[in-house]
């Protein structure tokens, strides 16, 4: 059994879980990421994740999360030229799904409403019979973040929850996305007309860390990163407003989540 089947499918992991979970042990460890002495996980991480630092700006890193948000050559991650493309906030797994009127996507056996995506905020009214789009990092994809189109973002609205991991085995039997902590915007985009991006946080990360508060944004530029473990990127577009290429909903449509990275083109606005 893995370390997350007991966690999420015994009685004594569920105990464990309640402890693992709670915001102060987050707290703690992200403060010890922080922190210098955490440089001993470094190398460890690196290699178990198959990561080629020479692709980064630097490798002389002060701690764990220094590392863990490292920052990409420019270059490494062409953003689509072309103003009508969707591109892809982030490197991650993308996976598809229609937005009907009474939920946002199926993962395993949950169904998350897009009331409660939102925390209730009227705004989803907008994405009813929409598209979520929903990128899953892995540990060893780069952890930062682009705004899929230019245009004018309101306040990060921050949803507080329980932290839990966003990895699928976690999904079988608790509603990651309603208990994680959130944080979105609403985004006035040139493209796509109003949209949604929302980042999830995970087990053991501390903290979203978005750069920018109301005003003009650019399709492409950095709007922030993660600190350490498994995070979600979502994006919500309103009826209509995209076409992605075919191979994501057909893979969607199969269960089966594709490899995207950031800046690249996934669809283009109708």
């Amino acid at each position: 059994m893995t370390a997350l089947g007991f966690l999420y499918g015994t009685l004594p992991g569920r105990l464990c879980l309640k402890a693992l979970t709670r915001p102060g042990l987050s707290r703690a460890v992200g403060r010890f990421l922080d922190a210098p002495a955490s440089k001993i996980l470094i190398d460890p991480f690196v290699k178990r994740a198959g990561i080629d630092l020479s692709q980064f700006e630097s490798d002389n890193f002060t701690c764990f999360n220094d590392c863990f948000s490292r920052r990409i050559k420019d270059g490494n991650r062409p953003v689509d030229a072309s103003p009508r493309a969707l591109i892809s906030p982030c490197d991650g797994l993308l996976s598809v799904y229609a937005i009907t009127e009474d939920t946002v996507f199926p993962v395993k056996q949950s169904a998350y409403t897009l009331p409660a995506l939102l925390g209730g905020d009227p705004v989803y009214h907008l994405f009813e019979n929409g598209t979520a789009l929903i990128f899953r990092l892995c540990v060893g994809d780069y952890h930062r973040y682009c705004y899929v189109d230019s245009g004018v973002k309101g306040e990060n609205i921050r949803l507080p929850g329980v932290l839990h991991t966003v990895r699928p085995v976690a999904l079988e039997r608790v509603p990651v996305f309603i208990q994680n902590t959130r944080e979105y915007t609403v985004i006035d985009s040139t493209a796509f007309g109003p949209l949604v991006q929302m980042e999830v946080g995970a087990l053991l990360v501390g903290q979203i860390k978005n750069h920018h508060g109301p005003g003009p944004v650019t399709r492409g530029q950095e709007k922030g990163m993660f600190l350490y473990g498994g995070s979600t990127v979502i994006v919500l577009l309103g009826r209509g407003r995209a076409a992605l290429d075919p191979l994501y909903p057909d893979h969607s449509r199969l269960g089966i989540e594709t490899p995207v990275r950031y800046g690249q083109r996934i669809g283009f606005a109708t």
